[in-house]
């Protein structure tokens, strides 16, 4: 799929000093990464913080990022969970229209096996009207879900397209590379191993800091898929300590603070996330700036 080449970005959802959507930011977050030339948009992922989101506040945010985009981007729908027949049934009756693709997590919590990750994504597969890309996080679900596992999935679902990849091990990237069919995207799904996972054949990125600097995050992957690996590696170098920062007290409170920075939404998150801390904060900003001093020095 031409739609997830490229450099995609997991969407945060801001939020009001009253603690509801803020829909103005969101849209302005959403023209950001058009202008700053992302490739694609990814939607009520983890990043948008959609396990405090309410279906009202989903739907919402869905609307709004369908509206402000107008077509201009392919669009990602994140519909993931533990529970998989309530996902199956989401995924029935949710409209999809607007969107390319559903991104979709390997269980959390209930830690299945190997073969219940299979099983979980078959029921899925069955019931999407949209391609699937499997998102695989092992960080956050607990269980990691294995190269033969992938690789079983995509041959045997047409449905099952990629995978967004956060292991965070190159090793098994490298196999699940090595062994899918040729037109199964892997991508990365890690800010820190987007650059390798492209240079060995990847498709892209799903990022978190891309959002925040879309057109030289954009500009690092573009230079990856061309071969231009010194270029990009230039850029990726450069970026690397403002990666560790946006993680250093939790995603996405990180990515929010640059957002504050550029004025385009507050940091608030929801509970159980806290806020960036002030010192962060500052750190964040401070290294923006230097940043913008060196590239238009």
């Amino acid at each position: 799929m031409e739609q997830l080449m490229g450099t995609g970005v997991a969407l945060v959802t801001p939020f009001t000093e009253e603690g509801s959507v803020d829909a103005a930011a969101l849209s302005r977050i959403v023209e950001h990464n058009i202008q700053g030339g992302v490739d694609y948009l990814v939607v009520l992922g983890t990043t948008g913080e959609s396990v405090t989101l309410s279906k009202a506040e989903k739907k919402q945010v869905a609307d709004i990022v369908v509206k402000t985009n107008a077509g201009r981007l392919p669009l990602v729908l994140g519909i993931g969970g533990n529970n998989t027949a309530a996902l199956a049934e989401e995924l029935r009756t949710t409209n999809l229209t607007d969107f390319d693709a559903v991104l979709s997590v390997s269980p959390a919590y209930n830690k299945p096996t190997q073969e219940g990750i299979y099983q979980h994504f078959k029921v899925l597969a069955e019931a999407s009207p949209k391609p699937i890309i499997l998102y695989n996080v092992p960080s956050r679900t607990g269980s990691n879900m294995l190269p033969e596992t992938t690789i079983r999935l995509a041959k045997d679902f047409e449905s099952i397209v990629a995978i967004k990849e956060a292991c965070g091990d190159s090793v098994q990237i490298d196999e699940i590379l090595r062994n899918a069919s040729s037109d199964f995207l892997v991508i990365s799904g890690d800010d820190f191993t987007a650059l390798s996972t492209v240079l060995a054949g990847g498709a892209g990125v799903i990022s978190v800091l891309g959002q925040g600097l879309p057109e030289v995050f954009s500009q690092m992957i573009r230079y990856a898929r061309e071969g231009r690996a010194e270029e990009a590696y230039k850029i990726h170098h450069g970026l690397l300590p403002l990666m560790r920062l946006i993680f250093e007290e939790g995603n996405p409170a990180g990515i929010k603070s640059i957002f504050e920075h550029l004025g385009l939404s507050n940091a608030l998150v929801r509970l159980p996330l806290v806020e960036a801390s002030p010192k962060l904060k500052n750190r964040i900003s401070q290294f923006i700036l230097t940043l913008n001093s060196k590239v238009n020095a």
